[in-house]
């Protein structure tokens, strides 16, 4: 197991590189939009490329990202069923899970998007609009999306196991095994306990100064 670990190890930091390479995506699709919106309005000057470009950086985010969600825990869950479960519970449902449906369905998508990829890469295919993008890097996107969800999905099932059969504490990878959610909404009540603090100690002082 110790073995295993390691190598769930190692998938979990592949995707958390990913996962970080996949913000600038963000950040460049949101520049390249501003710019393409800015120059058609202004300028009346556009491209069909810089539309695509857009497209395919969207679809990289998602595709790319999908094991960084899968990794932090962060996927759609419901939660007030998982939420009234032991975590060993939760830790066997999500190995079943896994099992049963995560990885089958990322097999069946890299072999069938697969062929996909390699018929533009090997036709050249390019968009029908006009002025459009060469079509395999978007192509590329649907195999490799789903390789990376595989990889990460049985980094998870290692780690369920593992805490299953007692070799680690935690089922997740993060540090206190939370969810988004339940991370957001302590925050919210770290932030609001901080201002009914505020807004005492200022009422207290507006007393005393009375």
């Amino acid at each position: 197991m110790g073995a295993l670990l390691k190598v769930s190890k190692l998938i979990d930091s592949v995707n958390e590189w990913i996962g970080k390479l996949t913000m600038w995506l963000v950040l460049a699709a949101v520049i390249i939009s501003a710019g393409n919106a800015t120059l058609r309005k202004a300028f009346n000057i556009g491209s069909n490329a810089w539309l695509e470009i857009q497209w395919y950086l969207f679809a990289g985010v998602f595709m790319l990202g999908v094991g960084y969600v899968m990794l932090k825990n962060a996927h759609v869950r419901i939660d007030f069923i998982s939420s009234k479960l032991s975590k060993r519970t939760n830790a066997i449902i999500d190995a079943v899970g896994i099992v049963v449906f995560t990885l089958p369905l990322a097999l069946i998508m890299v072999n069938l998007g697969w062929p996909m990829f390699e018929r533009a890469w090997t036709t050249g295919e390019m968009s029908q609009n006009a002025g459009g993008l060469i079509r395999w890097p978007a192509w590329s996107l649907l195999p490799l999306g789903f390789a990376i969800l595989a990889l990460q999905a049985v980094s998870e099932l290692i780690k369920r196991i593992a805490f299953i059969t007692g070799h680690i504490d935690e089922p997740f990878s993060v540090e206190d095994g939370k969810s988004e959610e339940e991370r957001l909404a302590e925050e919210l009540a770290a932030e609001a306990a901080k201002h009914e603090q505020a807004l005492i100690a200022a009422t207290a002082a507006a007393q005393k100064g009375h």
